[in-house]
């Protein structure tokens, strides 16, 4: 898919515009641009922080793992 969107060039892209333009009229297009822009932004921020909580649930763990380690050598040595 991603392929896809690398084969459109400038030309491809105005034709699109165009059409655009033309189906929503220049007083919808500038709304519907910003909406669009809004949506992206959205998607970009919930996957980043979707991201980070992985990230930090992946820590978390590793530092559990850690810790329950220790413990269990020091219950060793105590014993």
């Amino acid at each position: 898919m991603l392929a896809l969107f690398q084969s459109f060039g400038p030309t491809e892209l105005l034709i699109i515009l165009g059409i655009a333009l033309v189906i929503f009229g220049p007083t919808q297009l500038p709304k519907l641009g910003r909406s669009v822009g809004k949506a992206i932004r959205e998607l970009r921020a919930s996957s980043s922080e979707v991201t980070k909580a992985v990230q930090e649930g992946l820590e978390g763990t590793d530092d559990d793992v850690k810790e329950d380690k220790k413990k269990k050598k020091t219950e060793e040595e105590e014993e």
